[in-house]
C-alpha cells in the first residue's frame, strides 16, 4: 500500500491541478474566489493608504488654482472733521482710492508652471506608491496560493499516511512486522500532524495579510482566491524590459518632473527679483471742492535682488538633474537584479516540475515495494518517505519563489511581464 501521505494526487507536471482540487475538497465559500488581477483592482479601489495618497494628490493639484490667481486690487476710504461743525477753517473732507500691485517678470506664469510640474511629480510619486502596493498584493496573493497548496498537500499526506498506518497496525497484530517497526512508523505520524497544523496557521495568516492589503476592515473567513501555483515563463527579453522600465517607472518619471519643477523655480526666482510697481488712483472731496489724483510706486532694488534664492534655485536644479541620472541608473540595476533572480529561480522550479518530483516519487514507490516485500530496511524506507515529503515541500517553495521573482520583474519594469 503506497504511503500516500507524500503523494500529491497530481502528475509531476500538474501542480496547477492541485489548486483546482481545493474548492471541491472544502466547503464552498460564500463569495466567489478572486483572481490576482481582481485582488489588485480591489486594492487600488479600497486600500486606505492609497486612498490617503490620492487625497494628497488632489490637495497638491488644488494649489494650481492658487498659483494662477492675480493680485487683488485694494480700496481705501477716509474722512476727516466730520464730527466738527463745518467751517472754512475745518471743512468736511472725504477721500476714496483704489490701487493694485502689478507683477512683472512673468511671475504668475512661472508660479503656474511650478505648480503644474509639482502636481505631475506628485502624481508620479502616487503611482510609484501604487506600484509598491500592487507588488505587496501580488506577493501576498502568491503566499495565499502557496499556503492553499501546502494545506491540501498536508491534508492528503496525513489522510493517506493514517491509512498506511492502519494497514501496518493490522500487519503488526498479525505478526507480519515487529513492534519496533510499527512504533517507528507510528512516530512518523507526528511529523505529518505537525505539517498540517503549520499549514492551517500559514493559510489563515496569508489570507489575513492579503485582505488587509485589499482594504477589508477585518478578515473574512469565507475569503478565497484562485490561481496557478506553477509559474509561467516570461516571454519578453531583458532589453525589452529595461526599455519598458525607463518608459513606465513612475519613480523615474517623478525624477524627471522634479527637473521641471526645479527649472520653473529658477525662472520664478529670477522673476521675483524684478520690481513690481503699484498704481493708485484717489478721489478727494474737501470744502465743497473735488479733486482726483494718482500715485505710482516702484521699489528700488538696490540691495535685495533675490540673489540668494536665485543661486539656491540654480543649485537645486543641478541637483535634480543628478538625481534623475541616479534614478535612471538605479532603474537599470533593479531590472538586471530582478531578471537574474527570475532566471535562477525559474530554472530551479522547472527542474522540480520536470524531474525531481517524478524522481522522488519513483524512489518512494521502489522503497515502499521493497520494504513491504522484505527487501529494504525500515530506516531506508523512512528516509525515502522523508525525502519525498521534503521534495514536495521544496517544489512548492521553488514555485512560489519563481512567482515572487516574476512579481519583482513586473515591479521593476512597472508593467505586467506575464499575461
Amino acid at each position: 500500500m503506497r504511503p500516500a501521505a507524500l503523494i500529491l494526487r497530481v502528475a509531476p507536471l500538474g501542480f496547477s491541478v492541485l489548486l483546482s482540487c481545493l474548492s471541491s475538497a472544502q466547503t464552498p465559500p460564500a463569495t466567489a474566489p478572486i483572481t490576482m488581477d481582481e485582488a489588485v483592482a480591489l486594492a487600488k479601489q479600497q486600500n486606505p493608504t492609497l486612498l490617503a495618497s490620492r487625497q494628497n494628490l488632489l490637495s497638491v493639484k488644488a494649489l494650481e488654482i492658487q498659483a494662477a490667481v492675480r493680485q487683488n486690487p485694494y480700496f481705501s476710504a477716509g474722512a476727516s472733521n466730520i464730527t466738527l461743525p463745518a467751517s472754512n477753517a475745518n471743512p468736511y473732507a472725504y477721500s476714496f482710492g483704489v490701487g493694485r500691485l502689478f507683477e512683472r517678470g512673468e511671475k504668475r506664469r512661472w508660479r503656474v508652471d511650478a505648480a503644474k510640474s509639482t502636481t505631475a511629480q506628485t502624481d508620479a510619486q502616487y503611482r510609484d506608491q501604487e506600484r509598491g502596493i500592487v507588488l505587496n498584493v501580488r506577493q501576498a496573493f502568491t503566499n495565499f496560493v502557496q499556503a492553499k497548496a501546502a494545506k491540501k498537500l498536508a491534508d492528503d499526506n496525513l489522510k493517506d499516511y493514517r491509512h498506511e498506518l492502519d494497514i501496518s497496525n493490522d500487519r503488526y497484530k498479525a505478526g507480519d512486522i515487529a513492534k519496533l517497526d510499527y512504533e517507528r512508523l507510528d512516530l512518523q505520524l507526528a511529523q505529518f500532524e505537525s505539517d498540517e497544523a503549520s499549514a492551517i496557521q500559514n493559510l489563515v495568516q496569508a489570507s489575513d495579510q492579503l485582505q488587509t492589503l485589499i482594504g477589508y476592515e477585518r478578515p473574512r473567513p469565507d475569503f478565497d482566491v484562485i490561481g496557478d501555483i506553477v509559474p509561467p515563463a516570461i516571454a519578453k527579453t531583458l532589453p525589452d524590459i529595461e526599455q519598458e522600465a525607463l518608459d513606465h517607472r513612475p519613480d523615474y518619471q517623478a525624477a524627471k518632473f522634479g527637473v521641471n519643477v526645479a527649472d520653473a523655480n529658477v525662472k520664478l526666482a529670477y522673476a521675483n527679483g524684478t520690481t513690481d510697481p503699484t498704481a493708485e488712483a484717489d478721489y478727494d472731496y474737501s470744502g465743497g471742492e473735488s479733486s482726483v489724483g494718482f500715485n505710482f510706486n516702484i521699489p528700488l532694488r538696490l540691495f535685495d535682488r533675490n540673489q540668494g534664492n536665485k543661486a539656491s534655485s540654480e543649485f537645486s536644479a543641478a541637483s535634480s538633474r543628478l538625481t534623475e541620472l541616479a534614478v535612471r541608473n538605479q532603474v537599470n540595476s533593479d531590472v538586471d537584479q530582478a531578471w537574474i533572480g527570475y532566471t535562477t529561480s525559474k530554472g530551479l522550479s522547472d527542474r522540480y516540475n520536470g524531474h525531481y518530483l517524478a524522481e522522488a516519487k519513483d524512489v518512494l514507490d521502489i522503497a515502499q515495494f521493497s520494504y513491504e516485500h522484505g527487501g529494504l530496511a525500515l530506516v531506508d524506507y523512512l528516509d525515502a518517505l522523508r525525502d519525498y515529503r521534503s521534495t514536495s515541500s521544496d517544489a512548492l517553495n521553488a514555485y512560489a519563489a519563481t512567482w515572487m521573482a516574476i512579481h519583482q520583474v513586473s515591479y521593476t519594469a512597472a508593467t505586467d511581464v506575464v499575461p
